[in-house]
């Protein structure tokens, strides 16, 4: 079990981690007891600190993998035992060896988990990263109103067996396929589970090359997946609970406490559906070496691509809403230039200040590359506030990184109203995706000039995604007015 080895190695790792951390916090302390002092100085006092919060922080780490290193190791016991017993003839060959005692759609949630989990352990030669792997199995446990790890697990199921790859792989590629009767068996299965299908029209992508799924922010090229909070569902909307904290205050002795209730709000965001068109020549539809390795990075870039413009300007009408437009729509989250069409040192510095200190900490910066070489121009003129000089591209602005966004707008010398850089915390621009993506086959596509057939065929692909600012206070947005 490759996976199973992984985490006994990064179990390794992490006790070593730990023994390091130990180690600093008795190298702290008998250095006191060496110069007989009873307490120790400040920098000694943030040293230990600092160690044993890494050693709690590695604790929680390693509790988790251990708990996981447990469960697959059971799962590994129960297939052990499994083996010795006799096969039980049954008519849904194709499935995984989890899955053969139940039909899937019938499963119970735990049941579905544990067969999941399991296929998961046999899945590790389709090219995933532990991160991805760690990622969907994150999926498979969820448990929310919104996010059912136990309809995931069934999808996968369903999905990953030999049968329904190979069934797929001909229903996105010959318009009139020959299926085998266990293929024709996964198909129908599929269907008749609706596992996160908006029609019966789509094939469903398989979970480990599914975009919508083992797309995560480290892969992506888009640079809101990486900043942003990023939330995996399975039905069309997610509704939260938001609130700008808790008033606390100090009452005199006996009295009657204040009213300090929180105000809460519900910000609530759908999953649009995003389509993608992926037309090729009849010659290139031959079955090849590397499909679905192929057809999942066609799917991954084009959805990124698109979610990338949306995530930044979005208009959130048939679509998600973009950054740029939430905030834009909010007065009290603007920041206007000193001089129109002038972005100066004081303009960032205005910005910044602006921003509440709680949203300071983990706060990253977005603007476009043009954007980002005005600034770096400033040179030393900004002083400390950049960590770079004249003409390099700038990474961080007061101590925050710096994230750049083709689909932010250019500077301009123009006085027209324009939004050219945002500030703020990013854990509160919340992306949506809705789970699973189905691909449909078009057979012949047709000139334009004629009406007759060009020797194409096309993917039709579609998937659901959304996105919008939970708390616009927790930005700025700097604006050309």
């Amino acid at each position: 079990m490759k996976y199973l080895n992984v985490l006994r190695e990064q179990l390794a790792a992490l006790t070593e981690q730990r023994s390091a951390a130990i180690a600093e916090m008795e190298a702290v302390t008998d250095a006191a007891v060496a110069e007989e002092r009873s307490a120790l100085t400040a920098e000694e006092d943030a040293a230990f600190i600092e160690a044993r919060e890494k050693v709690d922080s590695l604790d929680a780490e390693i509790e988790a993998v251990i708990q996981r290193v447990g469960e697959l190791e059971g799962l590994e016991a129960r297939r052990a035992v499994a083996a010795t017993k006799p096969v039980e003839t049954f008519h849904h060959q194709h499935r995984t060896p989890d899955a053969d005692s139940v039909d899937v759609a019938r499963m119970s949630p735990q049941e579905a988990r544990d067969a999941a989990l399991a296929t998961i352990e046999r899945k590790d030669e389709v090219g995933l990263r532990s991160d991805q792997l760690d990622h969907v199995e994150r999926l498979v446990r969820a448990n929310r109103a919104d996010c059912r790890g136990d309809l995931i697990s069934k999808r996968l199921l369903l999905t990953e067996n030999e049968a329904y790859r190979s069934a797929w792989q001909k229903a996105v590629t010959q318009p009139v396929p020959s299926f085998t009767p266990d293929e024709a068996r996964a198909l129908e299965e599929f269907r008749a589970a609706s596992i996160g299908t908006d029609t019966s029209g789509g094939f469903g992508v398989p979970v480990l090359i599914d975009p919508s799924i083992i797309l995560t922010g480290q892969m992506s090229a888009n640079p809101f997946r990486s900043i942003s909070n990023v939330i995996s569902i399975t039905n069309d909307e997610w509704k939260g609970v938001s609130s700008a904290g808790v008033s606390w205050s100090f009452d005199t002795e006996a009295a009657e406490v204040s009213d300090d209730t929180a105000t809460l709000a519900q910000p609530t965001i759908p999953a649009h559906m995003a389509r993608g068109f992926i037309p090729y020549s009849i010659e290139v539809g031959a079955d090849y070496p590397g499909f679905a390795t192929e057809m999942s990075r066609l799917l991954a870039e084009g959805a990124d691509e698109l979610e990338a413009e949306m995530f930044a300007t979005g208009t959130g009408t048939n679509q998600p809403t973009g950054i740029i437009t939430a905030l834009d729509a909010n007065t009290n989250a603007e920041v206007s230039v000193t001089t129109a069409g002038t972005l100066g040192v004081v303009d960032i510095r205005a910005l910044w200040s602006a921003l509440p200190a709680r949203a300071r900490g983990n706060a990253t910066w977005v603007m476009s590359e043009d954007i980002n070489d005005d600034i770096s121009a400033f040179g030393s003129t900004y002083g400390a506030d950049s960590t770079v000089d004249l003409t390099a591209e700038v990474e961080a602005l007061k101590s925050r990184p710096v994230v750049i966004s083709s689909y932010f707008p250019d500077s301009t010398t123009a006085t027209t109203a324009a939004n050219w850089l945002a500030v703020g915390d990013f854990r509160k621009f919340y992306i949506v995706d809705r789970v699973g993506m189905s691909v449909e086959l078009v057979p012949h596509l047709f000139g334009l000039t004629a009406n007759r057939p060009t020797g194409q065929r096309g993917w039709f692909a579609y998937k659901r995604v959304g996105s919008d600012s939970v708390d616009d206070t927790a930005f700025r947005l700097l604006t050309n007015t």
